[in-house]
């Protein structure tokens, strides 16, 4: 009989951040195992730990790969915690959400629009080239080199860049 294995869960940021009056993102390049898409743009992400709670993995992450302090998490003040019994539950909900279904990496990722201080790394132990981008340019990047960008994160900036200019 086969083991069965289960979906790794992970969380992400869209680190918002005005600069020089425009708006721009942080993206970073992903460097990882290659069977982990090493060498393509990304946002900051990560798995979460056991029991860790969604926000403060997403801190801990975002400092881990860029050096920044989360200020702001959209939807954490929304949030509900529900403690019954043994259990102790966080309902939120996130902007974005995004599943691998084929392939050797079997993650779903919670992305949050957030923003944060601090300075940048110029490059952690999993990224290097951490950037802020404006939105022009990420969008010139996506329609021009699609195939430059983490899969797991691509139709979340594409969703991101729909809504701030609805916004």
């Amino acid at each position: 009989m086969t083991e069965e294995k289960f979906m790794i869960p992970g969380v992400g940021g869209i680190i918002e951040r005005k600069i020089d009056g425009e708006d721009t993102i942080l993206v970073q390049k992903r460097m990882k195992d290659p069977r982990e898409c090493s060498g393509v743009f990304e946002i900051p992400a990560g798995k979460i730990r056991e029991y860790e709670n969604i926000f403060d993995c997403l801190r801990r992450e975002i400092k881990e790969e860029t050096g920044l302090d989360l200020i702001e998490i959209y939807g954490e003040n929304e949030a509900e915690i529900i403690e019954q019994g043994n259990y102790k539950v966080v309902n939120y909900e996130p902007f974005s959400c995004s599943q691998n279904t084929i392939g050797e990496y079997p993650i779903m990722v919670h992305t949050f629009i957030c923003r944060a201080s601090g300075d940048l790394l110029e490059r952690s132990n999993e990224s290097e080239e951490i950037q802020w981008v404006t939105l022009k340019e990420l969008r010139r990047r996506l329609d021009n080199n699609k195939e430059s960008f983490y899969p797991m994160h691509i139709v979340t900036l594409e969703k991101y860049l729909s809504w701030k200019s609805t916004s």
